[in-house]
């Protein structure tokens, strides 16, 4: 009989919402420094900290997109980032990209692993030194 290698334990996960909680060309904002993003029929999930000085992206709670819907626009310096992949395209951070978080859409709902994103009471989750 063959050596059994043990299974690693499942990594602990938490639901963040319903998949039709976040609309097509919206983004959702959530508790723990992430945030959510559909586009098309995908569902992106980020880390609601800029590259550059690791502040929060969105300008009022939930507010991360531009006008027209087609960026995520950091609140602090304008740095416009592609919703599909997080990348920088303009301002201070060009080059950078979001830290994306691993995800899956299980029976409509939306999953993360439970440490994913900030810590309750952590105000820079990028880890970045705050200098203006």
């Amino acid at each position: 009989m063959g050596r059994r290698v043990p299974r690693k334990p499942a990594e602990p996960t938490k639901t963040l919402c319903a998949l039709d909680d976040v609309k097509p060309g919206t983004a959702t904002g959530f508790e723990g420094g992430l945030f959510a993003i559909r586009v098309a029929d995908c569902i992106k999930i980020y880390v609601n900290a800029c590259p550059h000085l690791g502040v929060p992206l969105d300008w009022l709670p939930g507010k991360f997109l531009s006008a027209d819907g087609t960026r995520i626009v950091c609140a602090m310096h304008g740095a416009e980032f592609r919703p599909e992949d997080g990348y920088c395209e303009r301002g201070p951070c060009r080059g950078e990209s979001l830290t994306q978080v691993p995800c899956e859409v299980r029976d409509g709902l939306i999953i993360v692993q439970a440490q994913a994103g900030s810590t309750p009471g952590q105000e820079n989750p990028a880890g970045k030194t705050r200098e203006l």
